[in-house]
């Protein structure tokens, strides 16, 4: 497990092709293309170009993203950021001057949501907002 703070860097003149795992945040100021998963936060810099599916806590992108991004709460794109592809996030944030080409899916579904099996329609008299007749 990663110490609180621990940062993986794939420095400026770097260029990676294939799967990059972090057991913590990530950060990447050079190339990268294919997969990324980090359980902590992914921060993508201004000089970065990054062709991949990120999976990951938090998601920050200053420079070129091309490809998916699921992360379990905010994706953040900066001033001069630009996301080509679809997000899915709690939270999304398109900064003034962030460019945002795609599909986002907020995933904000309650727990209770969650548990319902798909396709159950049901609800109850609460979520209906009806009082509940009970008949002796």
């Amino acid at each position: 497990m990663a110490e609180e703070g621990e940062v993986t860097i794939v420095g400026a003149g770097a260029r990676l092709e294939g799967n990059v795992v972090s057991a913590g945040n990530l950060r990447i100021d050079g190339q990268v293309k294919g997969q990324i998963n980090a359980e902590g936060d992914v921060a993508l810099s201004p000089q970065s170009q990054v062709e991949a599916d990120i999976r990951a806590q938090n998601v920050s992108v200053a420079g070129r993203f091309k490809g998916s991004i699921q992360v379990e709460g905010k994706a953040h794109v900066g001033r001069g950021g630009r996301v080509d592809g679809n997000i899915t996030s709690k939270t999304l944030v398109v900064e003034e001057g962030g460019v945002f080409h795609g599909q986002s899916i907020m995933d904000g579904s309650s727990p209770t949501e969650a548990a319902r099996p798909q396709g159950s329609q049901q609800q109850t008299a609460e979520e209906r907002d009806e009082p509940e007749v009970k008949v002796p």
